[in-house]
C-alpha cells in the first residue's frame, strides 16, 4: 500500500445457528471482528472489536404456546405425627415469553393442616456446561414473590437473557418454581418449564395455537385427488331433452328447503381447490 489513507469496506455472513452473547461463571459465549495489519519490519498490529449474537427463538410455536400445568401434594410431619396433607396446582397460559412480558400464574393451594403455609414463587434460571463428558450446573434465581409481598399495581421485569437451548456445550433454561413453605417440614415444590424468546407473541398467536391443538385435520384424502382431473362429459350426452327441459325450470321452495337442509356435497369439489378464507374475513 501508498502512503496515505486506505479503506476496505467488507461484509461477514453470519450463519443461522450461531448461539446467543452470553457470560456464565464455568464458561461464555463471545463474537469478535479481528483485523491484523502486517508492516515490513515492524510487529504487526491488531485491532479487535467485540460485537452481540442474539439467536431468534419465535415463541410463536404450537410448543411454546402450549399451556404448562402440574400439580403435587405433600404430607406435613412433625415428630414422626401427621398433620394434614398440603396440595399445589400451578398453571400458566404458556410455555414461552419475551422480556418484560408479564406472566400469569393460576395457582391453587389446599391447606388440610393446623398451621399456616406460605406459598412462593420464583424463576429459576439454570446454566449448564458441557465439556469432555462431564457436566457443571449453576441456578440463580431471577424474581421471586412471597405470598401478597407485592403491592397492588407494582409490575416487576427483571433483566433475563434468551433461552438457549441448541447449543451442544452450553445451555441456559428457565423454569418457573412454586414452592409453599411448611412449618416443620420440608418445602413442597412444583416446577414448570419456560422458554425466554426474542420475537414476541403474535396478536391472534394465542387463538391460532388453542384451535389447532384441539382440533387436527386430515388431509390425507389430498393425496388422492389426480393433478389433471379428467374433463367432464358434455351436459347433452348425459341428460336427454325432457329432463333438460326439468332441470332448467326453477326449483320450487319445498326443493330448495330440502337442499339446504341436506349435505353440501355439490361444494366439495370447489372446495378441494380453492384456499379457505382469511381469519380476518371470517
Amino acid at each position: 500500500l501508498q502512503a496515505g489513507r486506505h479503506e476496505f469496506p467488507f461484509t461477514f455472513q453470519l450463519p443461522e445457528t450461531l448461539a446467543t452473547s452470553f457470560e456464565g461463571k464455568h464458561g461464555n459465549v463471545r463474537y469478535w471482528v479481528k483485523a491484523k495489519l502486517r508492516r515490513p519490519w515492524s510487529t504487526v498490529k491488531k485491532a479487535k472489536k467485540e460485537f452481540t449474537v442474539i439467536e431468534p427463538i419465535d415463541i410463536n410455536t404450537p410448543a411454546l404456546l402450549a399451556p404448562q400445568a402440574g400439580a403435587k401434594e405433600k404430607l406435613a410431619r412433625a415428630w414422626y405425627c401427621n398433620r394434614g396433607q398440603v396440595s399445589v396446582t400451578a398453571k400458566i397460559d404458556r410455555k414461552g415469553y419475551t422480556p418484560g412480558e408479564v406472566i400469569p400464574i393460576f395457582a391453587e393451594i389446599d391447606n388440610c393442616t393446623s398451621r399456616a403455609v406460605v406459598p412462593k414463587v420464583a424463576i429459576i434460571q439454570t446454566q449448564t456446561f458441557i465439556a469432555r463428558g462431564t457436566k457443571k450446573q449453576k441456578k440463580s434465581v431471577v424474581t421471586s414473590i412471597v405470598g401478597d409481598s407485592i403491592a397492588a399495581g407494582k409490575r416487576e421485569t427483571p433483566p433475563v437473557g434468551p433461552s438457549i437451548l441448541q447449543c451442544r456445550i452450553l445451555q441456559v433454561e428457565y423454569s418457573l418454581k412454586v414452592c409453599v413453605d411448611i412449618p416443620g417440614t420440608s418445602k413442597l415444590l412444583l416446577e414448570l418449564p419456560l422458554v425466554i424468546g426474542t420475537i414476541p407473541l403474535h396478536p391472534f398467536g394465542s387463538r391460532t395455537s388453542s384451535v389447532s391443538s384441539q382440533y387436527s385435520v386430515n388431509l390425507d384424502w389430498l393425496s388422492t385427488i389426480p393433478e389433471h382431473p379428467e374433463a367432464p362429459p358434455e351436459y347433452s350426452a348425459v341428460v336427454s331433452s325432457p329432463e333438460a327441459e326439468q332441470s332448467l325450470a326453477p326449483p320450487c321452495l319445498s326443493e330448495l328447503s330440502g337442499i339446504m337442509e341436506g349435505p353440501f356435497f355439490a361444494y366439495i369439489q370447489e372446495f378441494r381447490f380453492r384456499p379457505p378464507p382469511l381469519y380476518s374475513e371470517v
